[in-house]
């Protein structure tokens, strides 16, 4: 048998060569990633508007200061390249441990394994002080992927001098919004008194998923949708049902009689030259700089099936390959802290994504001026399609409207993005979820 060389030294001697041997070869003990440092995760934001950028620097200087074991390497990305740049970082499986996605498309990563989902760390505080559309917009095949610290508001803004001109209501909650009859006579009304007949603003100056987020919104009013929600496997008799077609034949009617302002004019509504200005929260300071107390918010015309406005916005997810998990989802719950949910707020004019920090908004809270966008949230706002098919279901929306509007065979025109939509489905069997 051979002899053990070690076996007559000492024990405590054994221990202290292996320690130097440890410290030599850079650490083997469990207490050596505590001699590292701080765990560093990557996080990736969108860069949109300057004070949205400069907020979030704030933030990770204040979750830096307050939690030393973690460090938050921020890399900034332009809005305009930011969809792309994540794409080309899933393919290579190179996606940071944290980052913000624009919610509709949020579906086709969870589908794709790129995303882990949060329901294990998401705890019921949190979750009950959520508005109920981030939770929609967040969820995927019943699963919690994501958790925006802000949501959006779309709705009418007018002229409440032109609108008095003519009579007209001015409707205060989604149950009371106009119906199409009342809004058809609005419009005529409207126009009959000005100049050049041009009484409503689209804002079709914004173009791509503009045309799906506010316009959706009428077709689902009508009791249509994009897509059969009950299965995401066609769009058949939904997108091109007797219900979508009326719905997109009262919007193609509106510019065929000349009432919308043209896609190059942005300031329309801020001129006075015309009375309504169909958009979302982020115009309301330059509304209300130049209107003051002539502006009000005014909910979406009810085409038949209630009031419906737009909803979702970016939205933060922990990627599935990160390995600092907690860490990520403790940053996360940071951001969605009462105090930081209100200065991105108020850094981007969004709706706050917690009660609690709507609770303390001027603008948000019971009696604010923008307090109807809550209460669409609460009560009459659809998600998009919550689909790993989206990217394709907008964009043939978006060829649709554009064709609609310039005067194409409503049906047929319904009928050939159908098409599109479902052989696109057809192409990804269904897109079946696989929980990898």
């Amino acid at each position: 048998m051979k002899k053990n060389p070690y076996q007559n030294y000492p024990l405590f001697l054994l221990m202290s060569a292996i320690t130097v041997c440890c410290l030599l070869i850079g650490g083997c003990s469990s207490n050596s990633e505590q001699a590292t440092g701080p765990v560093t995760l990557n996080v990736w934001f969108h860069t949109g508007r300057p004070a949205e950028q400069r907020v979030m620097e704030d933030q990770v200087a204040r979750f830096n200061v307050s939690h030393k074991e973690i460090s938050i390497a921020l890399t900034m990305i332009p809005e305009g390249d930011y969809n792309t740049q994540v794409q080309a970082a899933a393919s290579d499986g190179k996606l940071p441990d944290l980052l913000d996605l624009d919610g509709p498309f949020l579906a086709n990563y969870a589908w794709r394994g790129h995303l882990a989902p949060l329901d294990g760390n998401l705890v019921d505080s949190l979750k009950d002080d959520l508005l109920p559309s981030i939770i929609k917009q967040g969820t995927y095949n019943g699963k919690v992927y994501a958790l925006g610290t802000f949501d959006s508001g779309l709705g009418l803004y007018g002229n409440r001098q032109l609108l008095e001109a003519v009579n007209a209501r001015i409707p205060q909650q989604p149950e009371e919004a106009w119906s199409k009859a009342e809004f058809q006579a609005i419009l005529r009304k409207l126009a009959a008194r000005d100049p050049d007949g041009m009484v409503l603003d689209l804002r079709l100056d914004y173009d791509g998923e503009w045309y799906t987020y506010a316009f959706s919104p009428v077709i689902e009013s009508a009791g249509g949708d994009l897509i059969n929600r009950a299965s995401y496997q066609s769009a058949k008799g939904v997108l091109n049902g007797r219900q979508a077609i009326d719905a997109m034949q009262e919007i193609q009617s509106w510019f065929a009689k000349g009432y919308v302002t043209p896609n190059t004019d942005a300031n329309s509504f801020v001129d006075g030259r015309v009375a309504l200005s169909w958009c979302g929260h982020w115009e309301f300071p330059r509304y209300q700089n130049a209107l003051g107390e002539k502006l009000v918010l005014i909910p979406l015309p009810d085409l038949g099936e209630g009031s419906k406005t737009g909803m979702g916005s970016w939205c933060w997810a922990i990627t599935k390959k990160s390995k600092h998990k907690k860490e990520a989802m403790a940053f996360l719950q940071f951001l969605l802290q009462k105090d930081e949910v209100l200065a991105m707020s108020k850094a981007n004019g969004a709706v706050p994504a917690t009660y609690s920090a709507i609770a303390e908004s001027d603008l948000y809270g019971a009696g604010g001026m923008l307090n109807l966008f809550v209460r669409q949230l609460q009560k009459s706002a659809v998600p998009r399609p919550i689909t790993p098919g989206y990217p394709v279901i907008t964009s043939a929306f978006q060829e649709a409207f554009l064709d609609i509007k310039n005067g194409a065979e409503v049906k047929a025109t319904l009928d050939k993005a159908v098409r599109i939509i479902d052989e696109d489905i057809s192409d990804n069997e269904g897109y079946r979820f696989i929980d990898q």
